[in-house]
C-alpha cells in the first residue's frame, strides 16, 4: 500500500508547500549561496581542533544552556555599549528567527516583510502559525517607507521584518527608514543584518539605534563574514526584556558545548578571519563594474553576492552556466540571477561562463 505525505494529519496551511533548499551540487565553481569562499587557515584549524579536544572531555555533561561566554564575546565584537544580557545566540540566524516569531508571532499574528527579500522570513513565519504580510519594495529594489507605514496602519503586524543588506538584492537600508518604521510598528521590528560586515564604508548598522528602540532586534550570524556556514551559529542584540523573552521558547541547551567552544574560538581569530572581507567587498565592486560594463542591469550591493538582469529566460542562462560547472542561484524577482562573490579566480570562470551564456 503506498502511503505518501499527504497521507499524514499534516497541517492544512503545509500543504502543498516545499521545504527551502539551493541547489546543492557537486561542481567546481559554487557561487550560489553566499558562502565566505575563503576556508579557515591551517592555524585556525589547529587552534579549532585543540578547542573542541578540550570540550570533548567533557561532552558527557550538558553544555552551558544560557552561552553566557559567547554572548560575552559576541557583545564586545558587536560593540556600542553592548553586555551579555543584550545578545541571544542559537543555531544559525534562521534558529533566531524562528525564537522570535515562536515569542511574538503565532496564530492569530502577522509578520511583514518588504519583497523580495529572505525567503525565510514567510517559510519560518508559516511554520510558527504567524500570517504573512508581504509588501512590495519599489523599482529600485528599495523600501517604500510611506508604503511601509500605509501596511503597518492596516495590518498592526506583531513583527516587522527589514533586511539590510537586504537579501537577494544587496540593499541596505537608511537610518532614517528603520527609525520611521520603528515609530510606526505596534510590535518588534527585526533587522536582519546578516551581511553587515560587508557594507561599503560609511553605512550605519540599526545596532546604533537599540538604546533609544526596545523593541528593535538587530539580527546576525558567523556563517558569512566569519566563514562558519558549517558551524551553525547565529545571533541578536537587543533590550534585555527580549533576550528573556527568547528564553521563554528555546530549546533546553539548544546550542551544543563544541558549537560554543567553535564561536568563541572564532572570535578570538576574528582579526584574521574579517580580513577576507575587504577583498571580497573589493571583488564584488569590480564585478559590478565589469557587469554594468557588459550592459546587465545591476542591484546596488553592500553584501557579499550581486543581484543581476535582466534575463527574458533566466531559467536557461542558469542552466547554460551550470553546463560550464559554475553555480549560481536563481531567485528574486523574474528575469533576474544572484551571484556570490568568490575568489578571483572563481570570478574569472562566473565571467566566462556568463559571456558563453549570453552572448555576449
Amino acid at each position: 500500500m503506498s502511503f505518501t505525505l499527504n497521507d499524514l494529519p499534516l497541517r492544512d496551511d503545509l500543504r502543498g508547500r516545499s521545504p527551502y533548499g539551493a541547489p546543492q551540487l557537486d561542481v567546481p565553481v559554487v557561487l550560489n549561496t553566499n558562502e565566505n569562499p575563503h576556508p579557515p587557515s591551517a592555524r585556525l584549524a589547529k587552534a579549532l581542533a585543540e578547542a573542541v579536544a578540550d570540550t570533548a572531555l567533557g561532552l558527557n555533561r550538558y553544555p552551558d544552556r544560557d552561552a553566557v561566554r559567547l554572548r560575552e564575546g559576541l557583545a564586545a565584537y558587536l560593540g556600542h555599549g553592548l553586555t551579555a544580557d543584550q545578545v541571544w545566540a542559537a543555531n544559525g540566524s534562521n534558529e533566531v528567527l524562528q525564537q522570535i516569531l515562536q515569542a511574538f508571532g503565532g496564530p492569530g499574528r502577522s509578520a511583514m516583510g518588504f519583497e523580495p527579500s529572505y525567503s525565510m522570513h514567510p517559510i519560518i513565519s508559516r511554520g510558527t502559525g504567524t500570517a504573512w504580510v508581504s509588501v512590495p519594495r519599489g523599482a529600485d529594489f528599495r523600501v517604500d517607507v510611506d508604503a511601509a507605514l500605509a501596511a503597518i496602519a492596516e495590518h498592526q503586524p506583531s513583527v516587522v521584518f527589514l533586511t539590510s543588506p537586504n537579501n537577494p538584492t544587496g540593499t541596505a537600508l537608511d537610518l532614517a527608514d528603520t527609525e520611521r518604521v520603528l515609530a510606526a510598528a505596534p510590535g518588534v521590528v527585526v533587522v536582519d543584518e546578516a551581511y553587515a560586515e560587508f557594507r561599503r564604508e560609511g553605512t550605519p548598522s540599526a545596532l546604533s539605534l537599540l538604546s533609544d528602540h526596545p523593541r528593535l532586534v538587530v539580527s546576525r550570524t558567523m556563517s558569512k563574514a566569519f566563514a562558519l556556514a558549517g558551524a551553525r551559529v547565529g545571533y541578536l542584540a537587543a533590550h534585555p526584556a527580549v533576550v528573556e523573552a527568547l528564553q521563554l521558547v528555546r530549546l533546553p541547551y539548544h546550542l551544543s558545548a563544541v558549537t560554543q567552544t567553535v564561536a568563541l574560538t572564532a572570535l578570538d581569530h576574528a582579526d584574521e578571519l574579517l580580513a577576507a572581507v575587504a577583498d571580497l567587498r573589493a571583488e564584488r565592486d569590480s564585478l559590478v563594474s565589469w557587469l554594468r560594463g557588459h550592459g546587465f542591469s545591476v542591484a546596488e550591493s553592500d553584501a557579499n553576492f550581486v543581484l543581476f538582469g535582466e534575463f527574458e529566460d533566466r531559467s536557461r542562462v542558469w542552466q547554460d552556466m551550470l553546463d560550464q560547472q559554475v553555480l549560481i542561484r536563481e531567485t528574486g524577482p523574474p528575469g533576474w540571477l544572484r551571484v556570490s562573490v568568490g575568489t578571483p579566480q572563481e570570478m574569472a570562470a562566473f565571467r566566462r561562463a556568463l559571456l558563453s551564456a549570453t552572448g555576449r
